[in-house]
């Protein structure tokens, strides 16, 4: 099932982006990954209260687009799933 994500704010060197129907371990583990990339300030959850939808903030410097830094960083994401997965099949036969 696809995610669905709602563009609050975006500018040259600022992102925020709701996560509709999503929990906030997701998010957490973008916003450590996203830290990770030299062109990136400030990534972090934005949740309300418990109830309502996270909401994810982004801000970049040196020219970094944050759209960018999202995308890589949950490819990376992506990348560590896929080898945890190949490591765990030759324990499951």
């Amino acid at each position: 099932m696809a995610m669905k994500l709602k563009l609050l704010e975006l500018t040259d060197e600022k992102a925020r982006i709701l996560f509709e129907g999503e929990g906030y371990t997701y998010i957490d583990a973008l916003a450590a990954e996203l830290l990770k990339d030299p062109g990136v300030d400030v990534a972090q959850r934005k949740q309300a209260f418990k109830f309502t939808d996270p909401e994810l903030v982004v801000t970049t410097f040196g020219g970094r687009s944050p759209l960018d830094a999202i995308t890589d960083a949950a490819k990376r994401l992506g990348g560590y799933a896929s080898e945890l997965l190949k490591q765990m099949e030759p324990l499951q036969t």
